[in-house]
């Protein structure tokens, strides 16, 4: 244990460059202008694993973004890992709401600011700095997948998974894109919410009119999406949608005090839902309005309106199936709408929630990476999030144990603004990783 702390603190400066090169190609995935810096950013993580005396190439389905697979043979009898990351990133958002250039990587405090600081090219880094920690003397195979549209869905990863089968199967994956409970404790997520999307389009006029003179009588458009939109919740703040699947969390404790903060929700207002904390965040159901297409405060007129249009999302509790919740969500919308008005619900997104039998030799070998790494045992978790290709790596490779780690904690902030690597735990991360693959091959 001691020379491998040693090793990984001997690697971790240079990790630490490399990441923030890493960070500075604005891999933004969701932006078309962009596609060179994917591009780029595909380049730079290959030539990082090359440079360790991986076999590396750059693939892609179709028009799909760019994915790198880097290989290293494992010793005789030894299992093999896939660590996973993925190298594109999320939009900025306001370049003004930041406090520093989103990304110039800027060290402030205990935290390394910049988009994709975290998401996820601390994952990289990770699985860098753990190859890097055993130089020629790797305990395992290891293959690297660091895969480019993660943020928009990966949309052809599972053809990436099956054209390239042979190469990616593996007796244990690694996936470096969750969170751990709190800064100090680390954790294993076992299960992980699914969604699914739709935008939902409330017409009650051909056309605008005077709201003086048919007003009272004609309903206009947005008042009639927004009782629309009321009906997704009771009263409490309960899922109001049949048909959707409910279970329990694991028996953890999360107080409200923190959750306010962390969440930074207002003093005055109220929690939704019922059950604990964590019931409500990883196993329950939720509804959120993302957006609404109307007029314009600005731009408001003394008119009914004649068409209003949002867009719902719904996050599915593990065990859950994306496809028939969907069809809840539409007849929910369709069946639900007030005073005969007309209702076009158009499908959008969705993803499979996933729950992993957290049991046996893997699960015990990062369970005590963990608690080598941090000094203390690890908690299961479930993430209020989905990342559906979590299913999807299940569904390609059912004999292999997925392990779901984080580099993130509750104050990443990943996708807002101000994104930040804690850089002290994310030594504690890549420790632990090295310390896995030892495990693994024990």
């Amino acid at each position: 244990m001691t020379d491998l702390a040693a090793a990984i603190d001997r690697v971790l400066p240079s990790v630490r460059a490399d990441l923030e090169d890493l960070i500075r190609i604005p891999s933004v995935s969701a932006d078309p202008a962009r596609a060179a810096d994917v591009q780029r950013s595909a380049e730079a993580t290959a030539a990082l694993f090359e440079a360790e005396g991986f076999a590396v190439k750059i693939v892609r389905a179709g028009d799909g973004a760019p994915a790198v697979i880097a290989k290293k043979p494992a010793p005789a009898g030894k299992p093999t890992v896939l660590l996973y990351a993925h190298h594109d990133v999320q939009p900025t958002g306001n370049v003004e709401e930041w406090t520093s250039e989103p990304f110039v990587p800027t060290e402030r405090g205990d935290r390394l600011y910049a988009r994709g600081a975290a998401d996820d090219k601390a994952g990289i880094a990770a699985h860098l700095a753990a190859v890097r920690a055993f130089g020629n003397d790797l305990p395992v195979g290891v293959t690297v997948f660091v895969e480019g549209e993660e943020e928009i869905g990966s949309p052809s990863l599972l053809q990436l998974l099956d054209e390239y089968a042979d190469e990616l199967t593996s007796d244990a994956i690694v996936i470096a894109d969750s969170a751990n409970w709190a800064i100090g404790q680390p954790a294993l997520t076992v299960s992980l919410r699914g969604f699914v999307d739709c935008y939902v389009e409330v017409r009650t006029l051909n056309h605008a009119v005077h709201s003086g003179l048919f007003g009272g009588a004609v309903p206009d458009a947005l008042t009639t999406l927004c009782r629309l939109l009321a009906t997704l919740h009771t009263d409490q703040g309960d899922v109001a949608v049949d048909g959707l699947h409910a279970t329990r969390a694991a028996d953890l404790d999360y107080p409200e005090g923190r959750f306010r903060s962390e969440s930074s929700v207002l003093d005055s207002v109220r929690l939704i839902g019922s059950g604990s904390l964590v019931d409500r965040l990883w196993t329950r159901p939720a509804v959120a309005v993302l957006a609404i297409d109307a007029p314009r405060v600005a731009d408001a007129s003394n008119t009914l309106v004649p068409v209003a249009k949002a867009k719902v999302s719904v996050r599915l509790a593990p065990g859950d199936d994306a496809v028939k919740a969907m069809q809840a969500l539409r007849g929910h919308l369709e069946q639900n709408v007030s005073w005969g008005a007309q209702v076009t619900v158009t499908e959008g997104d969705l993803g499979q929630p996933c729950k992993i039998d957290a049991s046996g030799p893997a699960y015990d070998a990062a369970r005590s990476a963990f608690a080598t790494a941090w000094g203390t045992e690890p908690v299961d978790v479930g993430i209020g999030g989905s990342i559906p290709f979590i299913a999807e790596f299940q569904q390609a490779f059912p004999n292999a144990a997925v392990l779901v780690t984080g580099v993130e904690d509750p104050d990443t902030r990943a996708h807002g603004i101000d994104e930040g690597l804690h850089l002290e735990e994310f030594a504690k991360v890549c420790l632990a990783e090295a310390t896995l693959l030892r495990n693994l091959a024990s």
